[in-house]
């Protein structure tokens, strides 16, 4: 769990659940292996499992951003009227 707001321009510490909004995201590992094996071998359990991680944002932010998870970036800060 987050200590902080998400947003990198607040830092709001989280000090209660009930205001702002909590968001999770899956993460899954990325393995590099040739197409023709993986198609041939089951995944291994480092494969399988999933990793959650929780990002929360303040009342203030919350109102006006959300989070959206992007490969490239992983977890980044959107306005609401962008999503």
């Amino acid at each position: 769990m987050t200590s902080h707001c998400a947003n990198p321009q607040c830092g709001t510490p989280l000090l209660h659940l009930r205001d702002g909004r909590i968001f999770q995201f899956e993460v899954k590992p990325q393995f590099s292996a040739p197409e023709a094996e993986s198609e041939s071998r089951a995944p291994s359990l480092a494969e399988r499992i999933r990793h959650v991680s929780h990002f929360w944002l303040c009342g203030r932010c919350a109102a006006t951003l959300t989070l959206a998870f992007d490969a490239m970036k992983s977890v980044v800060v959107t306005s609401l009227q962008a999503s």
